[in-house]
């Protein structure tokens, strides 16, 4: 049979079954952790874990190949996105197939991932390859890339060091060596209320954010007039935007708070530090005049979350063996961030290459073909099978 378009049933079931999980990033992850752990310790393979705070969600780091010197990781995140208020005709956690279609919550991003490497546990147990291959699993990724924090801490403190990391985020099988950093801050403005009548003696809180927010855009107009392209991205310059705004209680009374939520998606090439200096400072600018009439009055920032950008190379080790596994001659750039850029800022060379396609996932009725997880169960029978060291 053809071994990209037939998948075997264990990696199908396996990738249904990770797919019937309800792995929102709001809820715990364990279940889905402890179907993995014992199919691994079917193979006498340990886990090790670590725990968010709460003890509700665990990452799973496993080594498949103990002994060997050093070894490739293998990495997927658990959590997924909601589906609330969307339209599906198939159960988000139903997991079903229909005609070459794998559907539901988590099939592209990027549970049929995990099961593909999950499924191949024994072969990578048995392999003559000279290193190990390591399993991570991570919590959170979907709303801040916060587990994989604890995993990498976590490996570190062990003494482990891998020869390199693919990230198996939905990229069509195409190895992607480079993606736009997610910088998302909250900024809280304070003012003095007043009645609508006697603006003199208020703050108001809305327009004073606003003039933040028009900052902002003048900022991302900025990086599309003057910023260098890098092309094979989308959208080959930096942006910035605001996604959520709150404030005001009442049309005749100015308000003493406001609240908004932004971004910046970064090129590698870009400073995003700099970016949010420049936002800070110019807040910073505003406060005297607001502090003359109200001395409480100012504003605050905290950090939502840092993904940092990811830059490889067509020439890394670990790319030129995702371009020999998955048979494809071209390297690609994705748009969406992964975690791929802490594994690199680790010090791991890094690549992303997993299948479906992220136009599929957190929509309705989120599918991967049955083509896509065919290469990619290719992909790792190909790695299995490997005998000459990286490089």
């Amino acid at each position: 049979m053809d071994s990209t378009t037939t998948v075997s049933p264990k990696a199908l079931e396996l990738a249904q079954a990770l797919v019937n999980i309800n792995t929102v990033s709001a809820n715990s992850n364990l279940q889905l952790i402890d179907l993995v752990r014992e199919e691994l310790a079917g193979f006498g393979v340990e886990c090790r874990l670590t725990f968010n705070e709460e003890r509700t969600k665990a990452n799973l780091f496993a080594t498949l190949g103990e002994g060997k010197p050093a070894g490739i990781i293998l990495s997927g995140h658990t959590d997924t996105v909601p589906w609330d208020g969307q339209d599906w005709v198939f159960d988000p956690l139903g997991g079903d197939i229909h005609g070459d279609k794998l559907y539901g919550r988590g099939s592209a991003d990027m549970k049929s991932f995990i099961a593909m490497a999950v499924a191949h546990a024994e072969s990578f147990l048995h392999s003559k390859a000279p290193y190990a291959i390591h399993l991570a699993l991570s919590y959170e990724e979907e709303i801040g890339c916060f587990g994989v924090r604890e995993l990498i801490a976590d490996m570190r403190e062990a003494g482990i060091r891998p020869l390199a990391c693919i990230v198996g985020e939905p990229t069509g099988m195409v190895p992607a060596i480079a993606h736009k950093g997610v910088y998302r801050y909250k900024c809280c403005v304070r003012g003095q209320e007043a009645h609508s009548s006697l603006t003199p003696e208020s703050v108001n809180a809305i327009e004073m954010a606003a003039r933040v927010i028009g900052k902002l855009r003048d900022m991302a107009e900025g990086f599309e007039r003057d910023e260098p392209r890098y092309a094979g991205f989308d959208v080959p310059f930096s942006t910035a935007s605001v996604g959520r705004f709150h404030g005001g209680i009442a049309d005749n009374v100015v308000p003493r708070d406001a609240e908004f939520r932004y971004e910046f998606r970064d090129l590698p090439t870009a400073d995003v530090a700099a970016m949010q200096r420049e936002l800070v400072d110019y807040a910073r600018s505003l406060e005297p005049g607001m502090k003359r009439i109200a001395p409480e009055a100012g504003f605050s920032f905290q950090t939502i979350c840092e993904i940092p950008s990811f830059l490889g190379s067509a020439e890394d080790s670990v790319t030129r063996l995702a371009l020999q596994l998955s048979g494809e001659r071209r390297t690609t750039q994705v748009a969406f961030g992964t975690e791929a850029g802490l594994f690199k800022s680790a010090g791991i060379p890094t690549v992303v290459c997993g299948p479906g396609s992220i136009a599929q996932a957190h929509k309705p009725d989120e599918f991967v073909s049955l083509e896509q997880l065919a290469r990619c169960e290719a992909f790792m029978r190909g790695l299995a099978h490997l005998e000459k060291p990286l490089g």
